[in-house]
């Protein structure tokens, strides 16, 4: 049998390269380009230092956020150690969480998705460690890095009144307090029901099937197990989006990061529900577990190989990752054409293309739809065969 720090290493090992080859597959979207150009807070100076050491590409762009997505792995999976007291289920916590579509699009992306799971899961390591002060620091500097903070911060308020720990609660209290003060409540536009959408959402982060799980095993939680920090966080971050989502969309970027950190609490859920019965009695168990996990791989699969799935749309800017695709490969045969100064009336797409190398300016134009002009030259963007998108440069 391999030893569980092996184990633990290799996991960490397949996800950062997997993450680091998928790097060359995406290009950076409108809101990427929007931090990485125009930004002003931590993320946008964590950018910039690693294309100041690595060059600008998409590897040094997307690197950090990778960095703190291992760190994540590891955090979690010592986090396990506390309440999943065999070594598989704490390996089989780590690898789901790995696997899970949304924490690689966290680690992918320019946002500051994977800083809020890597800080939340110090802070979690460190309280649930008794190093308490440490913890305290983590959650003062989370308040200066995003205004999602505060959902984590209203947790630590019923945590605190569940286990009588007057000392988190005034501090909580205080933090949650700055955070609405900092930042204050988006509760604007006219109420309108979004909670379908919401649900749509979390089944993509987690896979439909493991999503359904989930939601069992934080109610069993509620009902007979033993709640412990994890649980409040991924609790409270859970049905406060749900409860939003009755009168307003719901910027999911906020609560997800928190909401996915009770996977190791779900595994522990199923393993005790699987031990209780007799080996004969565990068919059905394992069964729906070969199930759900192989539904979450193939969901993880497309995450990163999706590509191909474009000759499934009729229109491909209906494909799920359109706007992290066709910019670099845009530059790159512009900069085949020699040409590094071009006009677009579509800003985003100018800041996009302005990261790899292409300036707006010059006596050339670019345009997306067919131009009746004769002196024009075309460019097609196209993935395994199916043409995704089209532009047109004119004099």
């Amino acid at each position: 049998m391999i030893k569980e720090n092996v184990q633990l290493a290799l996991i960490l090992l397949f996800s950062s390269v997997f993450l680091v080859l998928e790097t060359n597959s995406i290009s950076i979207s409108a809101s990427e380009a929007q931090i990485f150009f125009n930004g002003s807070g931590i993320v946008h100076y964590i950018s910039h230092i690693f294309i100041g050491i690595l060059g600008q590409n998409d590897l040094a762009l997307r690197l950090p956020f990778i960095i703190f997505n291992i760190f994540s792995l590891f955090l979690i999976y010592k986090i396990g150690k506390l309440f999943l007291k065999r070594k598989a289920d704490r390996i089989l916590s780590t690898v789901i969480f790995a696997l899970l579509p949304g924490i690689n699009s966290a680690a992918l992306l320019v946002n500051s998705a994977s800083l809020v799971i890597f800080l939340t899961l110090l802070f979690v390591y460190l309280y649930m460690y008794d190093y308490k002060t440490l913890s305290y620091v983590v959650l003062i500097f989370a308040l200066f890095v995003d205004n999602s903070f505060s959902i984590l911060y209203l947790s630590l308020l019923f945590f605190a009144i569940s286990k009588k720990d007057n000392k988190l609660l005034i501090f909580s209290l205080i933090l949650f307090g700055i955070s609405m003060y900092m930042y204050g409540f988006d509760d604007g536009g006219k109420p309108k029901g979004y909670f379908l959408d919401t649900f749509g959402i979390y089944a993509a982060i987690f896979s439909p099937f493991l999503f359904l799980y989930y939601i069992y095993s934080l109610y069993r939680i509620l009902i007979k197990e033993e709640k412990n920090l994890l649980w409040y966080i991924s609790f409270v971050a859970f049905i406060f989006s749900l409860l939003l989502s009755f009168r307003q969309r719901v910027q999911l970027e906020d609560f997800a990061p928190f909401v996915t950190l009770a996977i190791p609490l779900m595994v522990g859920v199923f393993f005790n529900s699987y031990r209780v019965r007799l080996p004969e009695f565990r068919r059905w168990h394992r069964a729906i577990s070969a199930f759900v996990l192989f539904f979450l791989v193939i969901n993880t699969f497309f995450t990163f190989v999706n590509k191909p799935l474009y000759s499934l749309f009729p229109n491909p800017k209906r494909h799920f990752a359109y706007k992290y695709h066709i910019a670099k490969e845009l530059a790159n045969k512009l900069k085949i054409k020699k040409i590094y100064k071009i006009n677009t009336s579509n800003t985003n797409l100018a800041k996009r293309l302005k990261f790899y190398g292409i300036k707006s300016g010059g006596d050339k134009i670019l345009v997306e739809n067919s131009y009746t002009s004769k002196n024009k030259d075309s460019i097609k963007i196209s993935y395994y065969g199916t043409i995704v998108a089209r532009f047109y440069i004119i004099n």
